[in-house]
């Protein structure tokens, strides 16, 4: 199963308690946020999973970043995940990238929540309970279950410094055996597999390596795949497969893995190209999408409508790419000519680049460094119709 937390300082006593029972290897904060910026700064910036067991399940832990100049790598961890530990201190209660995080995590399809009210140490009974009834009313306000969801009381801080149990290692345990309780998903197994890449390594002696975790199908070594992105597309093989430094014989949906693939280089790969199976998908530029702009009320929601012939920035799992919405001549039969904030329509998107797009996929709207709006594919549209509608636009420009 795949989780996150907003803060990963809960998880770091998590796993120190399980590496004791031998379910998981301990890592510390600095082990977390490796790059050298992260480092200077003090925050996240890339997503970074590690792995641990519990008596029930097998974990692979996400740390998503929660800084707003970094949502769009928040997206790409958050889009793997089945469930998400939600993080919130009791001395400041939701904040608004609290609120933000709960609107993206609905969005891209997270259904179960765990709360973790952390700083538990730091705030008396009744700011706690006030914390508490906040977060309730918030989770329902987001589409979330408020009066059901899982919320645990405890201070990371106290665990790691062996201080208070109650408050201590032993809410650790309660967050542990709220997360068992967690129900699993469904894998579909059967479809042909989508594998979005979202990091790419050179092993020395090795070859390349790409990271990710497997939508749907299975994978074997062997398997013939082709990635595509970008405008380019690719064939190649996976020659091993690996999960948290175990080899692996099969990849089944839902799994987070790294594969071994032979005859590309790293810069032929990026993040947000998606490996598939040779021959089942192709990519586009065209889709046709049901559009809900948030409203002005809401945490980043702005008073101006999605218009035809407008620019975005769209964020699917792994990628974002500029996208046009055509010009009101160019609509088809039923095609909104405009959404306006918190209203929802069916509008026509032409990317810049073809992009591997399946029906059911969803997205983020963003303009600048808001989130406008939330989408789900519905059609796609021919690469050649794409291709003439984006031409049509370029010589108007002229």
């Amino acid at each position: 199963m795949l989780l996150s937390t907003i803060s990963f300082i809960v998880a770091l006593q998590w796993l120190s308690d399980l590496s004791e029972k031998g379910g998981a290897k301990f890592y510390s904060y600095d082990q977390i946020d490796k790059a050298p910026e992260e480092k200077a700064r003090g925050i996240t910036i890339n997503a970074t999973s590690v792995g641990y067991e519990t008596d029930h399940r097998h974990f692979s832990h996400v740390d998503c970043p929660g800084h707003e100049d970094y949502i769009k790598n928040m997206i790409i961890g958050t889009s793997s995940m089945d469930a998400a530990i939600l993080v919130v201190a009791a001395t400041d209660g939701t904040m608004p990238q609290t609120r933000e995080h709960l609107l993206l995590a609905k969005q891209i399809g997270v259904q179960n929540l765990v709360v973790y009210i952390n700083k538990a140490d730091a705030a008396d009974e009744e700011m706690i309970e006030l914390v508490e009834m906040e977060i309730r009313e918030v989770l329902d306000k987001y589409g979330f279950n408020g009066d059901e969801t899982p919320i645990v009381i405890g201070s990371a801080l106290c665990a790691l410094e062996d201080k208070e149990p109650k408050i201590g290692s032993e809410s650790i345990e309660k967050l542990v055996e709220a997360l068992d309780n967690v129900p699993c998903p469904d894998r579909d197994l059967s479809s042909p597999p989508v594998f979005p890449i979202d990091t790419v390594h050179s092993i020395a002696g090795r070859g390349t390596v790409i990271t990710g975790c497997l939508k749907q199908g299975t994978l074997k070594k062997g398997d013939a795949l082709e990635i595509s992105g970008f405008g380019k597309s690719m064939k190649t093989t996976v020659t091993s497969m690996e999960m948290f430094h175990k080899i692996l014989d099969r990849v089944e949906a839902g799994d987070q893995a790294g594969l071994l693939i032979k005859n590309l280089k790293r810069e032929d790969l990026r993040r947000g190209m998606v490996a598939v199976k040779s021959g089942t998908f192709k990519p586009t530029r065209g889709i046709v999408a049901t559009i809900f702009m948030l409203s002005k009320k809401e945490v980043t929601g702005r008073a101006v409508p999605l218009v035809s012939g407008k620019d975005v920035s769209i964020l699917f799992k792994t990628w974002s790419v500029n996208t046009r919405c055509p010009a009101d001549d160019e609509s088809e039969d039923g095609a909104a000519k405009m959404v306006m904030p918190g209203e929802q329509g069916s509008m026509k998107m032409v990317l810049r680049v073809p992009m591997m797009i399946m029906k059911g996929d969803r997205f983020t709207i963003r303009m600048g460094k808001s989130t406008v709006g939330t989408g789900m594919v519905t059609d796609v549209y021919d690469v050649a119709v794409a291709d003439d509608l984006f031409v049509k636009k370029k010589a108007k420009r002229a």
